[in-house]
């Protein structure tokens, strides 16, 4: 038969391909439409966990945030380096719900809107942050500052019924391994060092069991071979969730061989591998000529 919105004869199977996809009824296409033009923009974002996209900050006229548009993958872990005042910090406060943004779209996992939700709505998502300076219960073992990690995972009624079991158990001695801390299991939080507080941290949070994982100057203060032992740590954890680490040492950065980021004046000045980056002119004229 002969299409009459097509000059061209088509037969058999070819014919239900060359028929308008019009809906019968006119709501139903207009719902077809949304739905399509939904699904168009939403695709740049459908494999990503971080979607950053033209996201604007000011305190009181000073822009912190000024388009900044960051993506990160499943899996990925990315440094951030920056001068001071690069927006570094405030980029983390939105990410966390700490901060709203003035505009542009936040997205974690693809779907889901986090302008929309509050710290512990994030938290429970699946987003736990470690700040510069470790916070641990100084007074109580290594293994309780774990045990109650985990324990915070179930909330407090829950806790309070809760009898420890294997699977516990398994999870504390695999977090205990991961964070290099077994020998120290039985020590008092205050005993550690600096740098073994900051993995008892982030083992803290591992605990909780996040897919994203931010990490703010992870090794100020770290002794050298703390420095280099953290840049594994890390890299360890990157094995199976995604992770963003806001570092100004140099050195530590090209330990851990990820893609880096250079914030400046609240936006992406250059992005790509260290060498790259750092040999970037308005890096080096901005932050690593200083």
């Amino acid at each position: 038969m002969r299409d009459p919105f097509n000059p061209v004869p088509v037969t058999g199977a070819d014919e239900s391909l060359a028929r308008p996809r019009v809906s019968p009824h006119p709501y139903a296409t207009l719902l077809a439409e949304r739905e399509a033009a939904r699904a168009g923009a939403t695709a740049p974002r459908r494999d990503t966990l971080l979607y950053l996209n033209a996201v604007s900050k000011s305190f009181d006229g000073f822009k912190a945030i000024n388009g900044l548009s960051l993506v990160l993958a499943k899996g990925e872990m990315r440094a951030i380096i920056g001068p001071n005042g690069a927006g570094k910090t405030t980029m983390m406060d939105i990410i966390t719900g700490k901060t709203r943004p003035d505009a542009g779209e936040i997205f974690f996992d693809g779907e889901t809107d986090l302008t929309r939700h509050d710290e512990a709505e994030i938290a429970a998502m699946g987003i736990g942050r470690k700040f510069q300076k470790p916070t641990v219960f100084e007074n109580h073992s290594v293994e309780d500052n774990l045990r109650l990690a985990l324990a915070g995972r179930r909330g407090v009624f829950a806790t309070l019924l809760h009898r420890e079991s294997a699977a516990d158990r398994a999870r504390l001695g695999e977090i205990l391994e991961l964070t290099r801390l077994g020998p120290k299991r039985a020590s008092a939080a205050a005993d550690l060092s600096h740098g073994q507080k900051q993995w008892l941290e982030i083992g803290m949070l591992l605990a909780q069991d996040p897919q994203l994982l931010l990490v703010d100057e992870p090794v100020a203060g770290m002794t050298d071979a703390e420095t280099e032992e953290t840049a594994r740590l890390l890299r360890d954890i990157a094995r199976t969730r995604s992770v963003v680490v806001v570092e100004h040492d140099m050195h530590f950065v090209r330990e851990l061989g990820v893609k880096v980021t250079c914030l400046h004046e609240g936006a992406v000045l250059a992005e790509g591998p260290l060498d790259a980056v750092s040999a970037d002119p308005k890096v080096v004229e901005v932050y690593l000529g200083r």
